[in-house]
C-alpha cells in the first residue's frame, strides 16, 4: 500500500428508509448492500478513509432526524472513527462539511456508491466533478426505485451512460482496488 492514500469511499444515503417501503422495493437492494459491504471491507482493510452521507429530511417523513428509518443501514454501520456528513439536499456538498472533511484527509479521488441514482448520486457526482475531484462511480453499487416513466434498472443504466466518461469513471465493484489507487 502506498504511504498516502488520497482516495476516499463516499457512501451516499444508504439508510434504513431505502429498504422500508414494502410495496416499493429498492432495485437490486440485496446486491447493493453486498457490493457496498465488500467495498467497505476493502476500504477499511487498506486504511482508505470512508465517508458516509446521511440525508435528513422533514420531521414527518422517513428521513426525519432521530427516526429509525433515517439511520444508516446497520449492515454497513459506520465505525466510530468514520465521518458521517449530514445533508438536507440531493447535493452532498451543498451546505455540508463534506468538502472540508475531504480536504482534512487530503482526499482528491472519490469512489462513489449509494442511493438514489437519479437524485443524490447524480447530483453528488456532478458536483464532485465541478469541484475538481477525480471520481469513480461504482456502476453496480448505486440504486433507486421504479418511477412512473422508467424502471429502476433503466434509470441506473441511463445514469451510468450519462455520467460515465463525462463526470466520473465507471467501474464494477470487483474492479475497485483501494491499495492500487
Amino acid at each position: 500500500m502506498k504511504e498516502m492514500n488520497n482516495t476516499g469511499l463516499l457512501i451516499t444515503d444508504v439508510q434504513v428508509a431505502m429498504f422500508s417501503v414494502p410495496d416499493l422495493p429498492l432495485y437490486n437492494g440485496d446486491k447493493l448492500i453486498k457490493n457496498i459491504s465488500y467495498l467497505l471491507d476493502r476500504a477499511r482493510s487498506s486504511k482508505t478513509p470512508v465517508i458516509f452521507v446521511q440525508h435528513i429530511g422533514s420531521d414527518e417523513g422517513l428521513f426525519g432526524k432521530g427516526k429509525p428509518t433515517c439511520e444508516i443501514d446497520p449492515r454497513i454501520k459506520p465505525l466510530e472513527n468514520e465521518v458521517v456528513v449530514v445533508k438536507r439536499t440531493p447535493d452532498s456538498f451543498h451546505q455540508t462539511s463534506l468538502h472540508e472533511e475531504l480536504q482534512k484527509k487530503s482526499i482528491s479521488k472519490l469512489v462513489i456508491v449509494g442511493c438514489q441514482t437519479e437524485f443524490c448520486v447524480d447530483t453528488t457526482c456532478r458536483r464532485a466533478f465541478s469541484m475538481g475531484y477525480d471520481s469513480i462511480l461504482v456502476e453496480d453499487a448505486h440504486s433507486t426505485f421504479d418511477n412512473e416513466l422508467l424502471t429502476a434498472q433503466q434509470i441506473v443504466k441511463h445514469h451510468n451512460g450519462i455520467l460515465g466518461g463525462r463526470f466520473v469513471k465507471l467501474k464494477q465493484t470487483n474492479e475497485i482496488n483501494f491499495e492500487q489507487m
